[in-house]
């Protein structure tokens, strides 16, 4: 079936087997990388898709060879019927994984376990409960942090997403590096990427070269071990010599990783992105609600896929805001 009808496939080879699915728009933190400061219109509920359709939905892109199902947000903790919706899609023949703040985890471990989830990214911009708050917008520092060590104890597969903001957090390179001397965790560094509302410009971005300049500086280069990349990596990872966790830089703007991406992007409305950076969607909601064929839906938009971050080869071109308020913020995105 996969290689007949091949439309998960874009027209430079790459198929795509990775599906992050948003649940939810809402969020109970206000990253000011994600969410613009006078928050969002968000989408009626009438508009967002139920479980059952998130299910029917994603057994079709399993049909066509996705092998792997994100759960993403806003923050999908926040969603009332979350516990269903992870039940139900664990059923399906796929790796199950999530992204979280980690504020209300704790109240799901069980579900996890029961679902046989495992892998858990958490976003955690600082270990500094201050700096915390002001990135945030809220006070939950705390209750993220004894949540990351709660996974741990647990037994989870747990990967910190660290987004870097030059003059805010980039002091704290080396401090999140020496959290994986005696934890097995993995933290990523993750560029500042632009999109509607965030106030990006390339003067706030912490390249992969600035950190491993501040890295190699403090550890020696010696002691700094370049890690094999996984298939369809975005994350380029290194370890330090005798540390039990590892660290990686997801360099999307500075070193994009484009030429092997295998991931497709759902939001909580429905609607299909082909990229992160990309403006083009198509809302497959709405078609599943009238009883429509989506699979030449899918199979059109990921034939637009652009080679390169939505066309976007260069700095001057992604510099332009102008290529990024016709996108959505990230909170409606999904990670």
């Amino acid at each position: 079936m996969k290689s007949e009808t091949n439309i998960l496939t874009d027209n430079f080879g790459r198929h795509h087997s990775y599906l992050r699915i948003s649940l939810t728009e809402k969020c109970n933190l206000r990253c000011t990388y994600c969410m613009p400061e006078n928050g969002v219109p968000l989408t009626p509920k009438s508009n967002i898709m139920t479980a059952d359709e998130i299910f029917k939905i994603a057994t079709v892109f399993v049909k066509h060879g996705v092998t792997k199902i994100r759960l993403t947000g806003g923050e999908p903790l926040v969603r009332k019927d979350f516990s269903k919706i992870l039940e139900r899609l664990s059923t399906l023949n796929i790796k199950l994984s999530i992204t979280t703040n980690a504020v209300i985890v704790d109240r799901f471990i069980d579900n996890f376990k029961a679902s046989g989830l495992q892998d858990i990214n958490v976003s955690l911009d600082s270990l500094q409960a201050d700096k915390f708050t002001f990135i945030t917008r809220r006070n939950q520092f705390k209750a993220a942090y004894n949540n990351i060590i709660l996974l741990l104890e647990q037994g989870f597969n747990v990967k910190m997403n660290v987004v870097l903001i030059k003059g805010f957090n980039d002091d704290e390179i080396i401090d999140f590096i020496a959290f994986t001397k005696h934890l097995p965790i993995a933290i990523r560094f993750i560029e500042f990427m632009p999109f509607d509302g965030n106030n990006w410009n390339k003067e706030k971005l912490v390249t992969q070269a600035e950190i491993l300049e501040q890295t190699h500086a403090h550890f020696g280069r010696q002691d700094v071990i370049s890690l094999e990349n996984e298939a369809n990596f975005t994350s380029r990872n290194y370890q330090i010599k005798g540390y039990k966790g590892t660290f990686g830089i997801i360099s999307s703007v500075s070193n994009p990783f484009c030429d092997s991406c295998n991931r497709i992007r759902l939001t909580a409305n429905g609607n299909i992105k082909n990229c992160l950076f990309s403006n083009q969607e198509t809302n497959l909601l709405e078609a599943y609600r009238q009883d429509k064929n989506i699979e030449p839906l899918i199979s059109n938009l990921i034939k637009k896929k652009y080679a390169v971050r939505a066309g976007m080869t260069d700095f001057e071109t992604l510099n332009n805001p102008e290529n990024h308020t016709n996108n959505r913020s990230m909170i409606t995105i999904g990670g």
